[in-house]
């Protein structure tokens, strides 16, 4: 569905979903529905996201948003999963974020929702054209042609998940271990999902993984505990080594404080910002599945002017260190 297309979609039709009604409730859709299509989405919410107003924070040229999802339902579930269904969340509403937050280049990631299946995300990534990469998840029996073929079509890592469910079952270090020895001569990077205790629990297996190492979402440190958790001596460790990312994501998965400061939150980020600002890449998480209540991704995006103050550290993050990691050109 062509963008023009998805906009009036959505500006005039109530989509049947508790998290959606809620949205379009809050940003007066129907109000905006008798508006020209251009002033409509000015004012009118994003698919999956809260609010309407865009970034305060300057977005430069090339910023790229290094973590999202790809959802539709061409792609069913994988059989393992019982969570939250799949739900149309593509690449032409991910446009339409793109257009209000000014983000340019994305990196699509495969989420638990599709086990080993990464049809949508290379599905998705194909339709954003050069300016998307991917990271998926395999398992072990995956081939070298396989890999192979998914690095032409611009995959650059896998992602280790240890925190939801998996279509093989317990994620372990072993896992960990294998599978990095196994895109390493592509010159892939693994990118990992743990809790902060995971972290702490598996920091020997990390430091000697033979591939950059990506945390993903300010290493999921327990709420409360902030910089005071075990794991973040483990993570300045892994960062001050050189060869670890971290994703600047998911302010809202790591917070008791809540919007729109996310001060627990904000307070790891910046530790980790400081501590490596040639390294941290930011994401959005969009289209934050499993939330009851989206959260306002310009206000998420404002955040990273309090962790990173400068404007040439964001510069570094948003464009800099993702041309780096993910192979985009650099202008």
């Amino acid at each position: 569905m062509k963008t023009e297309e998805y906009e009036r979609k959505f500006i005039t039709t109530v989509v049947h979903t508790p998290s959606r009604r809620d949205m379009l409730k809050a940003a007066g859709a129907v109000a905006a529905a008798a508006l020209p299509i251009g002033d409509a989405l000015a004012q009118t919410a994003v698919p999956f996201s809260s609010g309407t107003e865009r970034p305060k924070t300057e977005v430069p040229p090339l910023a790229c948003d290094s973590h999202i999802h790809i959802f539709s339902t061409r792609f069913p579930a994988s059989p393992h999963w019982k969570g939250q269904p799949v739900v149309d969340s593509d690449v032409a509403a991910y446009r339409l974020f793109q257009q209000r937050i000014g983000t340019s280049r994305t990196v699509v990631v495969t989420p638990s929702t599709y086990g080993i299946d990464n049809r949508a995300t290379l599905d998705g990534m194909a339709q954003l054209g050069t300016s998307a990469r991917a990271v998926v998840v395999v398992d072990r029996d995956i081939t070298e042609a396989e890999l192979k073929d998914m690095a032409a079509r611009g995959a650059v890592g896998i992602r280790v998940n240890f925190v939801t469910p998996q279509s093989w079952g317990v994620t372990t270090a072993e896992r960990l271990d294998a599978m990095a020895r196994k895109v390493h001569p592509l010159g892939w990077h693994v990118q990992v999902y743990m809790t902060g205790d995971q972290i702490a629990d598996h920091a020997e297996v990390l430091a000697r993984l033979p591939t950059p190492l990506v945390i993903d979402h300010l290493a999921r440190l327990l709420p409360g505990q902030g910089r005071d958790h075990r794991a973040v001596p483990v993570v300045r460790k892994l960062l001050d080594g050189g060869r670890t990312w971290m994703k600047l994501s998911g302010a809202y998965l790591n917070t008791t404080s809540g919007p729109p400061a996310y001060a627990d939150a904000t307070q790891v980020a910046t530790l980790f910002a400081q501590a490596a600002p040639e390294r941290m890449v930011w994401g959005s998480d969009w289209p934050h599945r499993g939330e009851r209540h989206m959260p306002d991704d310009a206000g998420l995006f404002d955040l990273l002017a309090e962790w990173a103050p400068s404007e040439a550290a964001r510069r570094r993050i948003l464009v800099d260190n993702p041309a780096a990691l993910y192979g985009f050109d650099k202008s």
